[in-house]
């Protein structure tokens, strides 16, 4: 699969397989967000990778879920992930601006998961303290954001743009994922 293909056919996954990942996959996806572009090649970027069963429990009770479905987003016991890669910046080393660097570095963790066939669900509704204060961060570490990752127990489908961003699921229980249509977002053609 090309990587365009790989984008478009990412979505955000919020039901998991109980099948856990190995060790080897979650690296490579952290090594993958390592390869992103970084600002002055800084590299300001760390990564907490949890994967033992108590750990990801103790994340899921940190981390809120799919607000426009409530609570039918929110994985039931046996649907959960079975990981979680944290996303930490270094302050001492950027103080502000990395903001880019952490959304290229994640974009290239839920690609990396796609064509591993894994879903992932890129989390900001999270306990920033709660989670901080879990992986026992530094001073001058700060959480920017989680991936909650697993085997995909659903396959979300993209909608056709009706005016609309709120996703939602249908009788079936299929998530259907509004998307602007191409000539909405292209400003122009200079």
């Amino acid at each position: 699969m090309g990587v365009y293909e790989v984008i478009q056919n990412r979505r955000t996954i919020r039901r998991f397989e109980q099948t856990s990942l190995s060790i080897v996959q979650l690296r490579k996806y952290v090594d993958a967000a390592r390869l992103a572009p970084s600002g002055a090649n800084l590299q300001p970027l760390k990564y907490v990778i949890v994967h033992s069963t108590e750990m990801v429990n103790r994340m899921f009770e940190r981390v809120r879920w799919a607000a426009y479905i409530a609570p039918d987003g929110t994985p039931e016991l046996g649907e959960r992930p079975t990981a979680y890669i944290a996303q930490i910046v270094n302050l001492e080393i950027k103080k502000s601006g990395y903001e880019l660097d952490a959304g290229a570095a994640m974009e290239n963790i839920l690609l990396a998961a796609e064509e591993d066939g894994v879903g992932a669900c890129w989390m900001g509704a999270i306990d920033y303290a709660g989670i901080s204060e879990m992986l026992r961060l530094k001073e001058e570490e700060k959480l920017v954001s989680v991936v909650a990752l697993g085997m995909k127990a659903e396959q979300p489908v993209e909608e056709a743009w009706q005016g609309d961003v709120k996703y939602y699921k249908d009788e079936n229980g299929t998530l259907h994922v509004p998307k602007r249509p191409l000539d909405e977002v292209i400003l122009g053609e200079m």
